[in-house]
């Protein structure tokens, strides 16, 4: 069982060599999703390196150890990265992004046997269902440990999401942590101007789930408090959502705030600019 513990400072540098590596990979192949990938690099630093317990050996069935789902596929960069630099699969193979036989490709696959990647997304809504699955098994299975998934906010405008959190809260699914990427923009603008989602936090309340809002989703203390507050609420009969203010483009100051940067690569010249603003910290990957 991999038990990692980080200090604040080591994250940091984790997650800075994280966002070179998005933006390396997305302006290798000029094609990719750097803005929420470079949003949710916190999330995923913290839960691989400090949250989630997880084998030694990775295999899909994931018995005794807690299990991530991508359900917002198009932020693959920031999830295989994470995934290299966890030790799942070579960190070099990074530079094989979007190519052609490539096992990184723009979505998540099972069909390449990449370690880590337990279910094809990128078709948004149905993540949630698989979680729910995976959690619903884990209980038959008599396993305690967690299941989490991660969607973004302009994705529960798929009718899906809303029968999977009716089913998760009337079957009690209490293993289970939502987290959904709160950053207000999607690929059309922002996401209340093309499909308002109201009061989110009541929304989800009236569902029946235990709701957590963290305000500063791209800093690593908050993140980690936030989900350590998640855990917590485990085993009380109720799913938990954790609602994760986040910012598109953080780190990369001219990427910050702008739904432009949902899925565009950087040009030569932008990619400079932004590597300069994220030092390289364990070193980047052979390209």
């Amino acid at each position: 069982m991999v038990m990692t513990r980080h200090s604040i400072h080591n994250l940091e540098a984790i997650v800075k060599q994280v966002r070179r590596d998005i933006l390396r990979m997305v302006h290798g192949c000029q094609s990719g999703h750097p803005g929420g990938s470079l949003g949710c690099t916190e999330l995923l630093v913290c839960l691989y390196f400090e949250l989630m317990q997880r084998n030694d050996q990775f295999d899909l069935n994931g018995l005794g150890e807690d299990l991530f789902f991508l359900s917002n596929g198009h932020i693959s960069p920031v999830f295989y990265s994470v995934l290299a630099r966890a030790g799942y699969f070579p960190i070099d193979e990074l530079a094989t992004f979007r190519k052609l036989n490539s096992r990184l490709q723009g979505h998540p696959t099972t069909h390449e046997g990449l370690p880590g990647i337990r279910v094809a997304s990128g078709s948004l809504g149905q993540g949630l269902s698989v979680a729910i699955g995976a959690a619903q098994a884990k209980k038959l299975n008599q396993d305690n440990r967690m299941v989490y998934v991660l969607m973004g906010d302009g994705e529960l405008q798929e009718g899906q999401v809303w029968e999977a959190a009716m089913y998760a809260a009337h079957n009690e699914m209490d293993n289970l942590i939502a987290i959904v990427d709160y950053n207000g923009a999607q690929i059309d603008g922002a996401t209340n101007d093309v499909l308002s989602l109201g009061d989110l936090p009541r929304k989800w309340m009236v569902f029946g789930w235990k709701v957590i809002e963290v305000m500063r989703g791209n800093d690593i203390g908050s993140v980690i408090s936030g989900l350590r507050k998640a855990q917590a609420s485990t085993g009380t009969k109720m799913p938990v959502m954790v609602l994760l203010h986040t910012e598109m483009g953080n780190g990369v100051d001219f990427m910050m705030g702008s739904h432009k940067w949902h899925g565009i690569a950087p040009s030569d010249e932008q990619l400079a600019m932004a590597l300069n603003q994220n030092a390289e910290t364990l070193g980047d990957y052979i390209a």
